[in-house]
């Protein structure tokens, strides 16, 4: 998927699917008077369902572009539609065990060798819970409308500018040709991270395929996306962009829908099949697993 950078907006984004299914129009969201000034861009890297193309590079490894990255990251999940207040079934609880155990997993030390103009990457993470809004869910190929909604519910977003608010929908995917998207902008000039989720129950693009019996079939290919979308904020967050390849693929892209072992075990014991993420060292040493397309520069955080 071919990296956007938004001129004015210094945005980036990324998704599970093919760029040319989101092309919103970068745009600047001004509620009422004394709403907040929200700033939105387009969204890419998406997540393809599985019966991806291969991808091809004349270099594998990803370079760096000038941009930040998140040294470490503070979330807050947002669940919105109006089902979710009735018929959550296990993904709200799952979901917050999946975010809670993130921080300090070997999963969340994947993206570790990556550096910006402010840091390395790092593995922590500080899970604030979950919000619920049972309004109807909307916007899924509109990153100001997903961003609006993340201002809605996250009054106070981390002033250091390495908050991210994944919005867990009660939208189907039907024809749509990616499984979740994560992209930045800004809250009254507060950089933020954001990522929009599909409802994933029964569909079989975008199922990992998870055996375990450990969660639902939704829950499971939620939590999937989820590591795919994470993964890539924390190594590529906003314009100008830090860590893609030469076809505009980040870490998740590469590895989309391969996987290390079975399982992943987060920090606190949950276990997850998660697709694994792309390594440049792991690449050079000859010491990942190979990718749909062959490269092996693939790491599981097993």
């Amino acid at each position: 998927m071919k990296r956007i950078n938004l001129l004015g907006a210094g945005l980036a984004v990324a998704c599970l699917a093919l760029a040319s299914t989101v092309a919103p129009t970068a745009a600047t969201a001004g509620a009422a008077p004394a709403g907040p000034r929200l700033v939105a861009g387009e969204a890419h890297g998406q997540v393809r369902p599985h019966a991806a193309s291969k991808r091809g590079s004349r270099t594998p490894n990803m370079t760096y572009h000038g941009g930040v990255i998140m040294p470490s990251a503070s979330s807050q999940a947002i669940f919105w539609g109006t089902s979710w207040g009735t018929n959550s079934g296990d993904k709200v609880t799952g979901m917050d065990s999946w975010y809670a155990g993130f921080g300090g997993s070997n999963y969340a030390k994947t993206p570790a060798e990556y550096t910006g103009s402010n840091g390395s990457v790092g593995n922590s993470l500080t899970y604030a819970g979950h919000v619920v809004d049972t309004s109807a869910a909307s916007g899924g190929g509109s990153t100001s409308a997903i961003l609006a909604e993340v201002a809605k519910n996250i009054t106070n977003p981390d002033p250091t500018g390495n908050g991210y608010y994944p919005v867990y929908t009660d939208l189907p995917r039907g024809n749509a040709g990616y499984c979740a998207w994560h992209s930045s902008g800004s809250i009254n000039g507060v950089r933020v991270q954001f990522a929009f989720f599909w409802k994933l129950d029964g569909d079989s693009g975008c199922d990992p395929q998870d055996t375990s019996g450990l969660h639902s079939q939704g829950l499971a290919a939620i939590a999937n996306v989820s590591g795919h979308e994470l993964s890539e904020a924390m190594s590529d967050p906003a314009s100008p962009g830090a860590w893609y390849d030469g076809s505009g693929a980040e870490n998740g892209d590469k590895c989309a829908w391969t996987f290390g072992g079975p399982l992943v075990t987060l920090s606190n014991g949950s276990q997850w099949k998660i697709q694994g993420e792309w390594s440049n060292a792991a690449y050079t040493t000859g010491t990942g697993y190979p990718n749909s397309s062959g490269q092996p520069g693939c790491v599981g955080g097993l």
